[in-house]
């Protein structure tokens, strides 16, 4: 798989940010807003934005904990490294959770994330279940 680009990752974070709620028209405040919420400059927001240069871990580091993101994920969306080669660094210690699963696809509705959870617990048997495998 290839590497995501600057420019990808701007898009990929403006749907991020629209997706809560951030107004990114000129007048709309979102950046300014979303910029204090990461702890990182509104400059450095507009440039990601418009998809100029690199982005440095610590930066990506904020924003996903802005956003409620992984790290890993922040990592391969801006294109630090490949998807293959998260899945091939990360040695998952435990179980995601329902909400940490919602988070890496993409859902945030309330609504869809409480339907998601729903299924989840629905289909995940109970410990010790000797059916689970």
């Amino acid at each position: 798989m290839r590497r995501r680009t600057p420019h990808d990752f701007a898009g990929w974070l403006h749907d991020q940010l629209t997706a809560r709620g951030y107004s990114l028209t000129p007048r709309g405040g979102g950046q300014a807003r979303f910029a204090e919420a990461a702890g990182i400059s509104k400059a450095t927001v507009s440039r990601i934005l418009r998809g100029e240069g690199s982005t440095d871990i610590a930066v990506l580091e904020r924003i996903g904990d802005a956003l409620g993101v992984r790290l890993g994920t922040m990592l391969v969306e801006a294109g630090v490294i490949a998807p293959d080669e998260l899945g091939r660094a990360q040695r998952p210690q435990g179980h995601m959770t329902a909400d940490e699963a919602a988070d890496e696809l993409g859902i945030f509705d309330p609504t869809a994330r409480q339907v998601f959870r729903g299924v989840v617990d629905t289909l995940t048997p109970p410990p010790g279940d000797p059916t689970a495998g």
